[in-house]
């Protein structure tokens, strides 16, 4: 796990390289270098995992061909063997075997990797660059093209950087921010710079000229098996995953929330490692009442205790309010779901433990029907059957709820006012208002009615989205549409952002491409049986958990945001996000913001997250484009 970086066509090549390394040091504290020609400079950040030996050093240059990688390849050793034979390599690093791929296969290597990458690889004697990121877009790779040159990086602040940058906001990308809490698509906060999209690569000649071409998708065809076979197929694939992603030179560790996700890659990664570490998130009390919060931390320790792993609780406190704005900058893009924040803790609770990588639960819920919002959008089907007049006496009723009252959450009243909210839409809207937090209506007005096709547009692009696969199975074109938006612009994001500033990496067992590839061809009828959600790998998971840990209630794994926007945030909110404050970066309508907060206060509507999101999009405003 590193941090990448290349300039081409700038007069400052190796300074912007040099600049680079300084940026993005935290996503490799262990080495930066920086290897240049007249074409290009390359730079790289280090964080030792695999071949700990400074042979392994990026930029890593051999027989005419360098490459910068960052992330890891789990079947590095197998393609070594299976297809390398004749190779004389000089480390025991997965660089090197991406790099000899590359020489063999050109582009067609990429059908062979499984893991997590963004990488480019610079042909010397054409000066070609090649360059490519995995299937899911675990791994990120931003890049811009200006007047002066061409540039890619890790993280957008890199970017910024170079000549010519374009610090025009990308409106689209804004408005996306706001309706999801953070910006989806491969378009970013500027325009002219893009994210290359997941199970895509890019080729660069020695003109300048570049092109994209996509190499991988899922199949979109599910395939009828009895359960008990899918039970079997899925223990065997998932238990050959977790051994791929154990792979390291250096202890592996593991979040464990005591849910379902979390505690299966927890207990069966500890067959690979008896002394297995373990850290999760406890909320303090005065935050629970308001948020009305699970107690995830004593299913944890429960399990914990169960099969003695080194569990470590990480408390979540005011303090990190304090920390905000260096949270806003470490995720490079306004993101307003403060699990980056939990990310981040963790994080950073591990790394001063000596731990440099972490297993995460994380995309289970995605592509196995986990999340409440599925479950609601199919009974919203049901729920359209009701008679209209009697639909309007209780939508009437549920909006007249308060969601808070005498300091205590109150979490019915506001899961029923976001179920209404889209319970009569067709299916395809429905979803997207599951996770939207604004109806496009709202979104215009708060947005002043500027550019309002662009919010028409974010509409469309969601239901072209929604229709694009599986037409005959709802359940799995709900997953199809997370994996593509949910899990790669939210949760993949800022989970890569908060780890690597806390220099530490996070594996993803259940992204995992032959995962995935099976998992998608299980029909939605199996994912959702008997009122279940995740059916098939909770039937799974009884080989492994505790029924206690299986079968418990579904918990987020995210911050009290409520609690702190009434309370610890109160006086930022008041000052950032005032009539004036607001009025003045003339992006939004100050009248709207304002009685948002007013709603909020009053405990009428639950708009901690919407307040949440313009505080971290002001203070981005102040960070990336107000700053010289």
């Amino acid at each position: 796990m590193c941090g990448i970086a290349g300039f081409i066509g700038f007069n400052n090549n190796i300074s912007l390289a040099n600049s680079a390394n300084e940026i993005q040091k935290h996503r490799g504290p262990d080495n930066q270098s920086v290897w240049c020609d007249d074409f290009i400079a390359l730079a790289h950040q280090r964080l030792s995992i695999i071949d700990l030996n400074e042979r392994a050093n990026q930029p890593f240059e051999k027989n005419g061909l360098v490459i910068v990688f960052n992330g890891e390849i789990y079947n590095f050793r197998k393609l070594k063997t299976d297809y390398l034979k004749e190779v004389s390599f000089i480390t025991d690093s997965d660089t090197e075997v991406v790099l000899e791929m590359y020489r063999r296969f050109q582009e067609k290597c990429l059908d062979y990797f499984i893991g997590m990458f963004a990488f480019a690889i610079y042909d010397k004697q054409n000066n070609e660059l090649f360059a490519a990121r995995d299937h899911f877009g675990i791994k990120p790779f931003f890049y811009t093209s200006t007047n002066k040159g061409f540039a890619f990086a890790s993280e957008l602040k890199t970017l910024i950087e170079v000549p010519g940058f374009n610090k025009k906001i990308n409106k689209k990308t804004l408005f996306s921010s706001l309706n999801y809490l953070w910006p989806a698509g491969n378009e970013t906060m500027f325009e002219g710079t893009y994210k290359l999209p997941p199970a895509h690569f890019l080729r660069l000649d020695s003109e300048m000229k570049f092109s994209l071409s996509k190499y991988w998708e899922v199949s979109g065809e599910t395939v009828l098996l009895q359960e008990n076979v899918w039970v079997k197929k899925l223990s065997e694939t998932m238990e050959q995953t977790i051994a791929r992603h154990m792979t390291a030179d250096v202890p592996v560790s593991s979040f464990l929330s005591g849910g379902l996700d979390s505690s299966l890659i927890a207990v069966m990664s500890q067959k690979y490692n008896k002394n297995l570490s373990t850290y999760t998130i406890a909320t303090e009390q005065k935050d629970k009442q308001i948020e009305q919060m699970p107690e995830d931390e004593k299913y944890a320790k429960m399990l914990a205790e169960k099969f003695h792993f080194d569990h470590n609780e990480i408390i979540i406190n005011a303090d990190i309010i304090k920390e905000l704005p260096a949270i806003v900058e470490a995720l490079d893009e306004p993101i307003g779901d403060p699990a980056a924040i939990n990310t981040f803790l963790i994080c950073n609770a591990a790394k001063k433990k000596g731990v440099k990588v972490l297993l995460s639960g994380m995309g289970a819920d995605e592509i196995f029907f986990g999340y409440r919002r599925m479950k609601a959008t199919l009974f919203a089907q049901k729920y359209k059957k009701i008679p209209k007049p009697f639909r309007a006496i209780i939508n009437a009723g549920v909006n007249f709820l308060p969601v808070r009252c005498c300091g205590k959450g109150l979490r019915i009243p506001r899961w029923s006012k976001k179920f209404i909210s889209f319970a009569n839409l067709p299916i395809e809207k429905a979803y997207q208002m599951s996770y939207s937090y604004y109806t496009p209506d709202e979104l215009k007005e708060l947005t002043k009615h500027d550019d309002d096709e662009l919010v028409d547009e974010i509409v469309k692009q969601h239901t072209r989205l929604f229709n694009a696969k599986y037409q005959k199975d709802v359940i799995n074109q709900m997953c199809h549409t997370d994996i593509n938006m949910f899990m790669v612009g939210l949760n993949l994001t800022y989970s890569d952002r908060a780890s690597m500033a806390a220099s530490v990496e996070i594996r993803v067992p259940f992204i995992d491409k032959e995962l995935i590839e099976l998992v998608m061809q299980i029909p939605g009828k199996l994912k959702y049986k008997n009122k279940e959600s995740k059916y098939i790998l909770k039937r799974t998971a009884e080989k492994y958990l505790p029924k206690e840990i299986i079968y418990r209630p579904k918990a987020s794994f995210g911050a009290p945001i409520r609690s702190w926007i009434a309370n610890d945030l109160k006086t930022m909110v008041d000052d950032l996000l005032s009539y004036e404050s607001i009025e003045k970066r003339g992006l939004f309508n100050p009248q709207y913001v304002r009685e948002m907060i007013k709603q909020d206060r009053q405990g009428k509507e639950d708009n901690a997250y919407r307040i949440y999101q313009l505080l971290t999009i002001e203070l981005w405003f102040r960070k990336f484009v107000d700053e010289k």
